[in-house]
């Protein structure tokens, strides 16, 4: 199993680790993708402390995030599980997890990211800033340039199981699943249900979803489930608790889609 999720916006403080190693990262195909947005990213920091602001979309409250990514190179890294931070991290809590937990989730989960395309949580990397939406003046589209470089890695590392799909809509982008992979991918939305006079209304809601995909992932890998399809994923998450609503694909190439319905997080 394939865990895809997205990565968060604030980052933890890296620590005293050592400096980033770009050959130590997992998915070496994407190492030469990788290098071309880390070197124009640095160079605009360096460069032009106002352009960086606006290109990033930084707040005048977040402009040391410039000079964060301007020291890329040399800063301290520590594991990607680490660095990323969040309601669907805390609520995944991988640094509780057992050890064979542990080592489930550096096998099977992947984090999508506009700086390096996707990353294990074990990968060291230094702390960031930079969404997955940037148009660097270069590059162009983070999502374009690493539609391109992902599409001949990520079906390999997906290899025969089943691809759990929890990205928001923007790291979605920078890869889908095709063919017979896509048969084999769920894609997962959170939906909070409440009774409005009486009647049940059903709506996405930004922390229900995270928490619960976060909590779903936690349970997934303390239950040691290997579900090899969608249709055995829905019986998994069933066992474990969830109200699952699952949509077979209408036509070949498509994904499933998986509706997860929380009224409360606890």
């Amino acid at each position: 199993m394939l865990v895809l999720l997205p990565p968060s916006e604030g980052k933890a403080a890296p620590g005293r680790g050592a400096p980033l190693k770009p050959e130590s990262l997992s998915l070496p195909g994407l190492a030469p993708a990788r290098a071309a947005v880390l070197d124009e990213l640095v160079e605009l920091c360096l460069a032009d402390e106002e352009k960086a602001r606006g290109v990033l979309g930084l707040t005048e409250g977040l402009r040391g995030e410039v000079g964060k990514n301007a020291e890329l190179r040399t800063a301290p890294t520590r594991p990607a599980g680490e660095i990323y931070t969040g309601v669907l991290y805390d609520a995944l809590d991988l640094a509780t997890l057992d050890a064979a937990a542990k080592r489930r989730a550096s096998a099977s989960l992947l984090i999508f990211s506009g700086l390096w395309g996707a990353v294990r949580v074990s990968d060291r990397i230094p702390s960031y800033r930079c969404s997955m939406g940037v148009k660097l003046p270069a590059l162009g589209s983070l999502a374009a340039h690493w539609r391109a470089a992902m599409e001949p890695v990520l079906p390999q590392a997906a290899g025969d199981g089943l691809v759990l799909d929890l990205r928001s809509s923007a790291y979605a982008s920078a890869w889908k699943p095709k063919g017979e992979l896509a048969g084999r991918t769920a894609s997962v939305r959170v939906l909070q249900s409440q009774l409005v006079d009486g009647v049940e209304k059903r709506s996405v809601v930004s922390h229900f979803n995270k928490a619960t995909k976060g909590r779903m992932v936690r349970d997934l890998l303390e239950a040691g489930a290997a579900p090899e399809n969608p249709e055995r994923l829905v019986e998994v998450l069933r066992g474990l608790g969830y109200v699952v609503e699952a949509q077979a694909p209408a036509r070949a190439g498509r994904p499933w889609s998986l509706d997860v319905v929380v009224t409360e997080i606890h």
